[in-house]
């Protein structure tokens, strides 16, 4: 048995049981890919693959077995390489981040302008996606770090992290009725149609179940997972924004007005996760401060010695957790009382 077959075996799992799509992956040829495994399951004694003639269909009940095993084979070579990375204090590398828009633009620049002076040699790859895309990005094992906000359910093999907490906020050009008014009821936000994420109409706290719990009717306009796309259409007048208050700058102003709205909607928090298995090495583990300060390498030391997402929660109870204010607060105009 080699590193190498157990590669090929992930790649084919990971990749719907397209052998064209595994071979690309894992950089070999069809038929060499096939031999392979025939190889392996040889040596194992049974299938890993459900077949029907040559095309693979599935997992036997022994291959996922295996598979289960596998993943952590080829995460533990990975964490082996990162301790040879440590040892020699290795500045080279790469950093590969998975996340949403609102992140990329609004949230990530100042640290990775920061990680980048500190490690001009790595390479940086940000990969822009819905919640949905990032998760499986992160089940192929393509990203070192996922970043988004609420669907923890999808990151069951991921550890976790806490990074901060934001508000949702109202937009409007000048010259809405709410222009004047510094904090909007639900009754009042319900005569006018909404523009805002994909994401805020779905899950416990979403849009939809904050006005119907008040008993009134949310009035969709407009959804969008970019928060740039969202402030055009409000400027354009098609509705009423609600967007993360992260996603405010000075040059959006004096167009639109901004107000609170955390009356009405509940916080969110933001996370950042990596594989559980995941060995954290030094210039990675400095990324993580660099995006949030309370990741002290005591509080990741805590978190890597946790086996659960549970624990690993319960660590972050005793953790003061930043509210991200908007990227240039002072300088957005804002109705006041």
């Amino acid at each position: 048995m080699t590193l190498q077959q157990i590669r090929f075996l992930v790649a084919i799992a990971n990749n719907n049981f397209n052998m064209s799509a595994a071979g690309l992956r894992a950089s070999v040829t069809q038929p060499a890919l096939s031999r392979q495994i025939r190889l392996l399951e040889e040596e194992l004694g049974f299938d890993l693959f459900v077949r029907n003639g040559r095309a693979f269909l599935g997992l036997t009940p022994g291959g996922e077995r295996v598979m289960r095993h596998a993943d952590r084979m080829l995460q533990e070579a990975q964490n082996i390489r990162a301790v040879s990375r440590d040892s020699r204090n290795a500045r080279r590398g790469t950093l590969t981040i998975g996340t949403t828009h609102t992140q990329a633009r609004y949230v990530l620049p100042l640290a990775l302008q920061r990680f980048r002076a500190a490690y001009p040699d790595v390479e940086i790859h940000l990969h822009q996606g819905t919640t949905e895309q990032i998760a499986e990005m992160a089940a192929l094992d393509r990203i070192d770090f996922a970043m988004a906000t609420g669907s923890r359910e999808a990151f069951r093999s991921h550890t976790l992290l806490p990074c901060y907490e934001w508000h949702r906020r109202i937009i409007v050009p000048q010259g809405h009725p709410l222009a004047q008014v510094a904090q909007p009821g639900l009754a009042q936000l319900a005569r006018y149609p909404l523009v805002t994420y994909e994401f805020s109409f779905s899950g416990p706290d979403s849009l939809y179940q904050v006005f119907s719990q008040a008993h009134l009717r949310a009035k969709v306009a407009l959804t969008a997972q970019d928060s740039d796309v969202l402030k055009t259409y409000v400027r354009l007048g098609l509705g009423v924004g609600i967007i993360a208050d992260v996603a405010l700058e000075a040059e959006d102003f004096p167009a639109l007005v901004s107000m609170e709205a955390g009356h009405i909607f509940p916080a969110h928090r933001t996370w950042i996760g990596f594989r559980r298995v995941a060995l954290l090495d030094g210039y990675r583990t400095e990324f993580l401060q660099m995006l949030a300060p309370h990741l002290t390498r005591e509080v990741l030391q805590q978190v890597t010695a946790s086996e659960t997402q549970l624990q690993v929660d319960a660590l972050f109870e005793r953790v003061e957790i930043p509210v991200h204010a908007p990227t240039v607060e002072e300088s957005i105009p804002t109705v006041r009382q």
